[in-house]
């Protein structure tokens, strides 16, 4: 059961990682001022969180497979 949570969490953290890759390049195309390409509101763009969601989601079951008893 250890190793298909962990499966799963990598799988996730790999997806979510990627993803949120991706939009990042969606959102630096899409700005074409130079203050706002270089500034945190990148980060912190709405588009994103859906990213951060399934990343964090990833560790913490990485994070639960490991302490999950044999």
């Amino acid at each position: 059961m250890n190793w298909i949570l962990g499966g799963i969490a990598i799988a996730l953290l790999i997806m979510g990682l990627v993803g949120q890759a991706f939009e990042m390049r969606k959102i630096r195309i899409s700005t074409y001022r130079d203050e706002e390409l270089a500034s945190s509101k990148i980060f912190m763009n709405k588009k994103n969180f859906k990213w951060y969601v399934m990343i964090g989601g990833g560790i913490v079951i990485w994070y639960l497979a490991e302490r999950a008893p044999q």
